[in-house]
């Protein structure tokens, strides 16, 4: 077992940074994650919605602390194994959406693609904030995004 897999596993905050371990996917990890996020999602939608919005409030603030430290520790900005961000930014995609699996399969849609191409202003965010705020902040931007543009296909659909 490598050190950084060793240590991840032993202390809870990067056991969480790392998604609950789907940080160490060998590829995509940021999908795994996304798809870790989906249950998550599932309990989620059956709280009242200032409690599912608090949920997620917390989570985006914690994964600011849990996401710094755990770069800082790595001693990379971003480590590719750091996907909380990922679950968080699909949580705020799918905030209110409807609930049924077109909407959750079109939420990981949008949002993988979002996080992926980065597109403008999630670019710029990822590349001039430091630390566990712009880690967590990119994929805030793109969680909005994805819930803007799936909120439009919405109202367009109804």
């Amino acid at each position: 077992m490598t050190d950084i897999r060793r240590e991840v596993l032993r202390k809870p905050l990067f056991f969480l940074a790392f998604g609950f371990g789907s940080g160490f996917s060998p590829k995509a990890p940021g999908t795994v994650a996304t798809l870790v996020a989906i249950p998550f999602h599932l309990v989620f939608i059956n709280f009242p919605p200032w409690l599912h919005g608090t949920i997620i409030s917390l989570a985006f603030i914690l994964g600011i602390w849990i996401c710094g430290k755990t770069a800082d520790y790595l001693g990379v900005h971003d480590h590719e194994g750091i996907v909380w961000d990922e679950l968080v930014g699909y949580w705020v995609t799918m905030f209110l959406l409807p609930v049924s699996w077109l909407w959750i399969i079109l939420g990981f849609i949008v949002f993988r693609i979002l996080d992926i191409l980065k597109p403008w202003p999630i670019k710029l965010i990822d590349s001039k904030i430091p630390g566990g705020a712009g880690i967590m902040l990119d994929d805030l931007a793109a969680g909005i995004m994805g819930a803007a543009f799936l909120n439009a296909l919405l109202v367009l659909n109804n």
